[in-house]
């Protein structure tokens, strides 16, 4: 039983104990039963009253208990719905003050709920302004005025948390380019001229807009600076190499030189402003010393001329060259003139150096070969000749080498500009293969003349018997090949014919050391007729002892080309 209704059960027995001993009072006093009856019944009005009273009470607290959890669970409902949280599910068997406490309890956690959220979405809100205003960029479009969902407020965490990477990459950016634009600013001496060029250079860098236009602006002032400085370089770097030049040509003394030097490093305003009046300067002294200046410019032309390779023809062409009236018109002419030059010889530079490249080789080649044919080469040279003979069979090979790769570089050339490559008026190529011929020739030559005075020497009865009487001849012998006049200015070889020439010269030394003694052999090269007739003998011995050296050249000569 419930502790209530054993109240309830004494509260009746006392009720009834009281009405007893009521009675037993009223007997003892005497009280009549009229008022018995009367009092009986105010004793039932009061306690009725009472318990009336009481049981009112109780059922407005019902009443009020099922109105609140009434309240309660719809405005969960809504809580829910606007949290997008699942509904709140009262549990069976609850009672309406369990009802009523759960429902209350429930709402006062989802209102916290809701209130965290409206705080956090406020947060975001309040910074997402703050970057917006920096970057200027539109703001996350969100519903502020109703409770935001998880999602929406991890979305927007997503959207804050890009937007502030984004906003320290442009900070960062904007402080390393500032940087930059302050160090080209002192360096072209500059002073901001704009608004904006102000707020870069003076306003707090935390509250530069970093805008997508701000930046592109300020990327494009940072170029614009370069630019500028890069422009006073190429002009400070050509007002220098104005002065140099004029400095060679006018001679100007080197201490004068070195108390300019200043100038001729720094890039700064006042340094280009020094290096222009410096050319004005020069160029009053150029206009005052007019025939000297361009006589050191013929000579700088004439130098660029043997550089690239220039013909007589071409040479002759640039007529100003010849003139001697030395007026300013004619100066022009001349620094026309060598600027063109030099430009050639940029535009062409490998090529000219591959070919003055193979001069110089073929120089030194031909000065071997001719130590190479000389009899006394074996006398007082001490350990030269080793190194000589080593050096001419290295040229022997790498002079092939050089002239295909000088014709990879040309062909590709030709292919590319559409014209020729001309040195000294002719294609190079073919000059070197006019050389080469032109050298197996003059081998073929010696050869030659050195079979003839040999067989001369073995028979010399027989060039006595026929009277002793006239001289050293050669006929019919085969036109050397054009002369080097005719080409660059220098000899070269072609390729392909010196082992056909050893070949053959091994072949008349055989034919030679079979002669039989005593009689004149005729030598039959190339259609070539050889006779050896003295006309006395001292002219004989005479005769003898150079063919004896020519022999001797052509026995020790290793010419070959492959």
């Amino acid at each position: 039983m419930r502790v209530s209704e054993v109240h309830a059960a004494e509260c009746g027995a006392y009720l009834n104990r009281a009405q007893v001993r009521l009675q037993e009072i009223w007997d003892e006093i005497g009280i009549p039963e009229e008022q018995r009856v009367q009092r009986t019944n105010d004793v039932h009005k009061h306690i009725k009253g009472l318990l009336d009273l009481m049981i009112t009470e109780e059922e407005q607290l019902k009443k009020r208990l099922l109105k609140n959890i009434e309240l309660c669970v719809k405005e969960l409902h809504n809580l829910c719905s606007e949290l997008q949280l699942p509904s709140f599910e009262e549990e069976d068997g609850c009672t309406m003050l369990q009802m009523e406490k759960n429902s209350r309890t429930r709402l006062e956690v989802m209102k916290g709920h809701k209130k965290q959220r409206m705080e956090e979405l406020k947060g975001l809100v309040s910074k997402d302004r703050e970057l917006c205003g920096i970057l200027s960029t539109t703001p996350f479009y969100i519903d502020t005025d109703c409770t935001p969902s998880l999602k929406q407020l991890e979305a927007y965490h997503a959207y804050m948390d890009d937007l502030t990477k984004e906003k320290e990459r442009r900070h960062e950016e904007f402080v390393a380019v500032k940087k930059e634009i302050i160090v080209f600013m002192e360096d072209l001496e500059r002073n901001p001229e704009t608004s904006f060029e102000m707020d870069v250079i003076y306003e707090d860098e935390e509250e530069f807009c970093l805008s997508i236009d701000n930046m592109a602006a300020l990327k494009l002032f940072l170029s614009q600076l370069q630019e500028h400085k890069a422009e006073n370089e190429r002009c400070c770097s050509a007002l220098r190499s104005k002065i140099h030049e004029l400095w060679e040509r006018l001679l100007i003394p080197q201490e004068e030189r070195e108390a300019f030097s200043e100038h001729m490093v720094k890039t700064k305003k006042r340094n280009v402003e020094a290096l222009q009046a410096e050319v004005q300067r020069l160029e009053v002294l150029k206009m005052q010393s007019m025939k000297t200046v361009i006589e050191a410019i013929r000579a700088e032309i004439a130098l660029f001329w043997e550089k690239c390779f220039y013909s007589e023809e071409q040479r002759q062409s640039f007529v100003p060259y010849y003139d001697d009236d030395f007026t300013e018109e004619l100066l022009n002419l001349h620094e026309a003139e060598i600027g063109t030059l030099k430009m050639c010889y940029e535009g062409h530079r490998t090529l000219l150096d591959g070919v003055t490249k193979w001069q110089e080789n073929w120089t030194l080649y031909m000065e071997l070969d001719k130590r190479a044919n000389d009899p006394s080469r074996f006398t007082n040279r001490g350990g030269n000749l080793l190194k000589e003979e080593k050096q001419r069979a290295d040229l022997q090979k790498s002079l092939p080498k050089l002239e295909k790769s000088l014709k990879a570089q040309i062909d590709a050339w030709v292919e590319e500009h559409g014209k020729e490559f001309l040195v000294n008026g002719q294609k190079f190529l073919e000059y070197v293969q006019q050389q080469w011929d032109y050298h197996h020739a003059e081998k073929e030559k010696e050869k030659q003349e050195s079979l003839n005075v040999t067989s001369t020497i073995s028979t010399p009865n027989s060039l006595l018997g026929s009277g002793l009487s006239g001289t050293l001849c050669q006929s019919s012998l085969q036109k050397p090949a054009p002369s080097a006049s005719k080409g660059f200015g220098f000899r070269t070889p072609g390729q392909g014919k010196t082992p056909r020439a050893l070949d053959r010269n091994k072949e008349n030394i055989s034919n030679l050391r079979s002669a039989p003694s005593g009689t004149l052999r005729s030598q039959d090269t190339h259609d070539n007729t050889f006779t050896m007739v003295a006309s006395s003998y001292s002219e004989f011995t005479r005769d003898l002892s150079k063919a004896s050296n020519v022999k001797s050249a052509v026995l020790n000569s290793t010419v070959s080309h492959q």
